[in-house]
């Protein structure tokens, strides 16, 4: 696609440069940002290569003007073009969002630290763990520490004065055994320190310490004959041990891994992340990504995986993939894409939450259309006054030019479809001349004289193409099958795209923004289509075969043969001898040959005259 006198100087200025590149639209609007290696090449490509979708053209065509930033390395470009998609959300560009909406646990840095769970990070305030992107599990987390570990939850400052000083009063948590009464110091710093460390252990998703913690102390309660210490020491090694049934324990020697997957259909990505620390998977969130420019799955992945570590703040060393992506500005990072072992088999799962990701949307999709269609076809039954769901509609349409071969087409939509598997032509056979009426009478007989015949089943609904006169014909015909009162009938006139029912001088009034409408008028210009498809092909057959079977010494299958391949008479005159020859023989060569020589003189003569 070419560019415009300006665009080609704006490209001729590029350098051969790592950069990123930006084109403005109308609006002076930004509508894309995009990397390259070499921003010259990169960008002349968008308006050299002819093989672009439909979607890139469309970009191309909107494109203004071109602003360029030059950088010191790919990895450079790759961070900057990042920022300015998330700054300036370009049109054509896939979304990239900062994740601020996510929840964090908090472990305070107090004296007596709390565990609160918050959406705001304010430096300073303690040590945050997450983002967790499912605030469930983060709940059922928070849960299972307070049910461990008796934490405060007041907002009380405990420094040693204040507690020496007997300013705070025990609540009704401490009642309920839920807090052991830090506040007026019935809990030692020591002890409730202790359990700070476990509970760092926890969100850091190691259960070792915790559990051998509680292990030791049932032990213990137990020997010295404390059974009750020990059954409560029990319960909460038995939550641990629930807890870590729960989430998904992949190796305990795999850790701090990040796992990435992603599946795409035409218009949508889909992509898996899974984080790992300590041999369990901590963290998992599926997202889906709408596709602008048809974009390959290693040019969407790289930026996501970019924005989902950077939204769930990962440090991991090693990242899996099920595509090969290019080089991210990460040092010290690793990306592969491993083929046997355990790494494999949690790249196996990472891919098999997107596959059921992408299938579940996909068939979310389809029961949307379904609704879709059962909607439209609620609309046409209330419009036209149906008894049913015009489930199975037929629609008919006559074509001949001046009674010149004439034909007829009629096409099918199920549950508001083309059924294209149903489409039928029809060559007029007991009509003489352009009379659109007794076509219309035909055709009808013959289709529902045949469906009648064969047992198939009939339509819930039939449409001609045509005002008053073609459709008082389907009604005959309907009558002389029998088939009258059994299948509703309509016709659609051109002109003003009026609907007509029989028996009803007046046509049908139909708002012009129906569904009900629009699905006639699609049905009739499919029928107009294919049927004028079908004319043509028919006239200009006829019109070829005729000017080569008129040549003597020449049969109709040496006709048919070289029409079959070259189409056009016109691209046979073109052929050279030895051409024919390789196609015809040489007799038969000669004979055509002479026959064009002819045709030549012919019409260079008559031009003269």
């Amino acid at each position: 696609m070419a560019a415009n006198a300006q665009l080609q100087e704006q490209i001729r200025q590029l350098p051969h440069r790592p950069g990123v590149y930006k084109y403005f639209g109308d609006e002076d609007t930004i509508i894309y940002v995009g990397k390259a290696v070499d921003l010259r090449k990169r960008v002349s490509s968008y308006f050299t290569k002819q093989d672009h979708n439909k979607k890139t053209q469309q970009l191309v065509k909107n494109i203004r003007r071109i602003e360029f930033t030059i950088v010191d390395s790919e990895s450079d470009a790759f961070l900057l073009e990042n920022n300015l998609i998330k700054q300036h959300q370009p049109k054509y560009n896939i979304l990239l969002k900062d994740g601020k909406t996510y929840p964090y646990l908090l472990l305070t840095n107090e004296r007596f630290p709390r565990l609160i769970p918050t959406r705001n990070k304010r430096p300073g305030d303690g040590r945050y763990y997450g983002p967790y992107a499912n605030v469930t599990g983060m709940n059922l987390l928070l849960e299972l520490i307070r049910a461990l570990y008796p934490l405060r939850t007041c907002t009380y400052n405990l420094s040693p004065q204040n507690v020496e000083a007997g300013k705070f009063k025990v609540c009704l948590e401490y009642h309920l055994g839920n807090c052991k009464g830090p506040c007026e110091g019935l809990q030692d710093e020591e002890t409730y320190n202790q359990y700070i460390q476990q509970i760092r252990q926890i969100l850091n998703g190691d259960l070792r310490l915790p559990k051998q913690y509680f292990r030791e102390k049932m032990m213990q309660a137990a020997q010295e004959q404390q059974y009750e210490l020990a059954h409560q020491l029990k319960q909460k090694l038995d939550k641990l041990d629930e807890f870590q049934a729960k989430s998904t324990i992949v190796n305990a020697n795999l850790t701090n891994i990040d796992v990435f997957s992603i599946a795409s259909n035409e218009k949508s990505a889909f992509i898996n992340y899974l984080k790992v620390m300590n041999g369990s998977i901590i963290l998992t969130q599926s997202v889906e990504v709408q596709k602008k420019l048809d974009e390959p799955d290693d040019e969407i992945l790289a930026p996501m995986i970019m924005q989902m570590r950077e939204e769930f703040e990962s440090q991991s060393k090693e990242i899996l993939t099920n595509v090969p992506v290019p080089d991210l500005p990460l040092p010290g990072v690793s990306i592969t894409q491993p083929q046997i072992g355990d790494k494999r088999k949690l790249l196996e799962l990472s891919i098999k939450n997107v596959l059921y990701l992408r299938k579940e949307k996909e068939s979310m999709n389809d029961r949307s259309k379904d609704l879709n269609e059962v909607r439209i076809m609620e609309t046409m039954k209330k419009d036209l006054r149906l008894t049913e769901l015009p489930k199975h509609i037929e629609c008919f349409d006559n074509s001949n030019f001046q009674g010149d071969n004439p034909v007829a087409a009629m096409v099918c939509f199920r549950n508001a479809k083309a059924s294209k598997k149903d489409y039928r032509h029809f060559h007029i056979k007991t009509v003489v001349g352009p009379n659109d009426f007794d076509s219309m009478y035909e055709i009808v007989t013959r289709r529902y004289r045949r469906l009648l015949d064969e047992g198939a089943s009939l339509p819930q609904l039939i449409i001609v193409d045509g005002g008053k006169g073609q459709l008082g014909m389907g009604v005959k015909a309907l009558k002389d099958l029998g088939l009258w009162g059994q299948i509703p009938i309509i016709g659609i006139a051109k002109r003003l795209e009026e609907i007509y029912v029989p028996n009803d001088p007046l046509p049908l009034y139909i708002d012009k923004k129906s569904e009900t409408l629009r699905l006639i008028q699609r049905m009739r210009d499919e029928a107009h289509r294919f049927g004028i498809t079908f004319h043509r092909s028919r006239r200009d057959a006829a019109t070829l075969k005729t000017e080569l079977t008129d040549v003597k010494g020449l049969g109709p299958i040496t006709a048919d043969k070289l029409l079959t391949k070259f189409k056009s008479v016109k691209k046979i005159k073109e052929l050279t001898e030895s051409e024919l020859i390789a196609e015809v023989g040489k007799a038969k060569a000669r004979i055509l040959l002479e026959y064009f020589s002819q045709q030549d003189a012919v019409a260079t003569n008559g031009s003269t005259e």
